[in-house]
């Protein structure tokens, strides 16, 4: 069950996503999912946020049956203390299973003289939260909680503050995604209970973060048949295969120095591959402006996109369009070679789940399948003149 909220600005545009709020949305998807352990109407302890009204988690709390309740945001002598002052705790209803702390910038201790969000306040606030946690079950109420920290990021997309508030915590999430687009990857950076290579997919709607069960129907158009400049790609981002939609222009240079943009591509990896394209397959784009973008808004760091930009690239150059039932996935090599990928029997079935007729790969993975399991025509290359010859005869 769901909060159904409508979290749309006055103008319709859809907000930013709440580190927040999504917290508290699964505090209360916690609550409905274990009525045996927690009893319905259980107030949720909750610091106070400058959040709008519409969107503030008393709103969301609503459709779940649920209370909010604001607590200080002062650290007193220990953890334990001051969870033991919270409403919640003092009427003894139940155990703490869940302690959000948003954000860990905003709270401090008063055995430490300086002001909130400094190196030695985040330290000590997050070593006494991690006593407490740690602490046998003698020297705390109940069981163990699961304590989630919520942290500022700076410019480059890292968590701002010192380096051993990662090392202390078991898992570190990171929640990214663009501004202009409704998607949304939640992606682990760090866990030591399972794997970091596993992600979620979300789209921002206006009743809030759903699932996306097959990503690769909302990244790619219906309409791209015919253009030149498209290529799909048989990617995977964690564990998960999904066809990512590479275009490419190429133009003749309006002024004397050419240009290189990539959006959701490695930039020095644009200009590898536009280096390889010249030498090895001996088309001349030096004088040419190139622009490189992979839709619905992500950033693709899979290996096996060299092939499907090269492809994008040279269909722009010759104006000639890509088959629509054709894909590509295979890493390219200075030397021009066709290296292998991993995963791909994932990426080969994954394209013939949506409907495509043939997929190019490299000729060493053609070791680790068998064709004969697929309704689909693999079609294995070596070199990228091989591939350009598979595409454009």
């Amino acid at each position: 069950r769901s909060a159904s909220v409508d979290l749309r600005e006055s103008d319709g545009r859809l907000p930013p996503v709440w580190d927040s709020v999504l917290m508290v949305v699964v505090v209360l998807e916690t609550t409905q999912r274990s009525m045996t352990m927690l009893p319905k109407k259980r107030p949720v302890s909750w610091s106070a946020s400058s959040l709008p009204v519409k969107v503030h988690p008393r709103s969301l709390a609503a459709p779940f049956g649920q209370s909010l309740l604001e607590e200080s945001n002062v650290l007193p002598t220990t953890p334990r203390a001051y969870l033991r002052s919270c409403w919640f705790l003092k009427t003894q209803l139940v155990t703490v299973p869940i302690v959000i702390i948003a954000s860990i910038q905003t709270i401090y201790t008063e055995q430490v003289e300086s002001s909130a969000g400094s190196l030695s306040q985040i330290r000590e606030c997050a070593q006494q939260l991690l006593k407490y946690a740690k602490a046998p079950a003698s020297e705390r109420q109940g069981a163990a909680p699961s304590i989630i920290l919520i942290g500022h990021i700076n410019k480059e997309g890292t968590i701002a503050g010192p380096k051993v508030l990662e090392h202390i915590v078991d898992t570190v999430l990171q929640f990214e995604g663009d501004q202009h687009y409704v998607y949304r990857i939640l992606r682990a950076q760090k866990n030591r209970f399972g794997s970091t290579s596993e992600i979620g997919i979300y789209e921002m709607r206006q009743d809030g973060l759903r699932p996306v069960a097959n990503p690769s129907e909302l990244l790619m158009t219906d309409n791209h048949e015919g253009l030149s400049g498209v290529a799909i790609c048989a990617a995977i981002e964690g564990v998960r295969p999904f066809l990512i939609e590479t275009q490419a222009l190429v133009s003749t240079a309006a002024y004397g120095t050419a240009q290189r943009q990539a959006t959701g591509f490695d930039y020095r990896r644009l200009n590898m591959l536009l280096a390889v394209l010249e030498k090895r397959v001996g088309f001349k784009i030096a004088a040419k402006d190139v622009f490189v973008n992979i839709a619905g808004g992500l950033r693709a760091t899979d290996p096996a996109m060299d092939l499907a930009v090269i492809a994008a690239i040279q269909s722009s150059t010759v104006d000639i369009p890509i088959d629509a039932d054709t894909c590509v996935c295979g890493e390219v090599g200075l030397s021009g070679e066709i290296r292998p990928v991993a995963r791909i029997e994932q990426r080969v079935s994954e394209a013939q789940k949506l409907g495509f007729r043939r997929i190019i790969i490299p000729a060493p993975n053609l070791k680790a399948i068998n064709p004969k399991q697929f309704d689909i025509q693999i079609v294995p290359v070596r070199k990228v003149h091989d591939a350009v010859r598979e595409l454009f005869g």
